[in-house]
């Protein structure tokens, strides 16, 4: 028998559920969120009429939407309206050597959406959303930018995907070296990697 989901715990469905290293898979909303707000690019996917096709692309979280944006000629977020939409986003946080090749890794922590792209058309909705993208990037920003007038709302599409269908998968530690490769003369650890802010440069 299969336990209820938590509080704020989305059941995987037959897309969101892991596989492959099913202990690495997280499904509650604190940790899907917490992961999307600190990222900064989401790979975006579509199947076109000449195939797959996955662009990066600015984002925002609001509530338990998320929100991508380009120009209102984008193929991808055109051909996204009213279609299935899969987007993702990654933290690298470290890599792992182990002293064999094969048990080489990273240390992440990753989301995956899926949904039906919903174009934004509500003129508030579409401020509100953009706003959000700027302030993702840089806190604060969209109260002391310019707001964008109509012209540039006109140009920019904002498409929206609910985040009910979505988890996150996760790896964190050392390397797991298999006994027999213990006095393998190789180094065996980790390197982590972050994602730092430098001093910004004026205009």
């Amino acid at each position: 028998m299969t336990a209820p989901p938590s509080d704020g715990e989305s059941p995987p469905t037959g897309r969101t559920r892991l596989r492959r290293h099913p202990e690495r898979g997280v499904y509650d909303q604190a940790t899907v969120h917490a992961i999307l707000d600190e990222g900064l690019v989401a790979h975006v996917g579509i199947l076109s009429d000449q195939g797959p096709v996955v662009l990066p692309m600015a984002y925002a979280r609001v509530a338990s939407t998320l929100y991508l944006h380009g120009a209102a000629g984008n193929a991808l977020l055109r051909a996204a309206e009213d279609a299935p939409v899969c987007a993702t986003v990654t933290l690298l946080d470290g890599l792992v050597l182990a002293r064999s090749a094969f048990h080489h890794s990273l240390n992440y922590r990753s989301v995956v959406v899926y949904g039906t792209g919903r174009r934004v058309g509500d003129e508030d909705e579409h401020r509100l959303a953009l706003a959000a993208i700027v302030d993702h990037v840089a806190a604060g920003r969209s109260a002391e930018a310019r707001p964008p007038s109509a012209s540039e709302l006109r140009s920019t599409r904002v498409l929206a995907l609910d985040l009910a269908e979505a988890s996150a998968k996760t790896r964190s530690g050392p390397p797991v070296d298999d006994e027999a490769d213990a006095t393998w003369p190789a180094w065996s650890g980790t390197i982590p990697l972050t994602l730092v802010r430098g001093t910004p440069v004026e205009a």
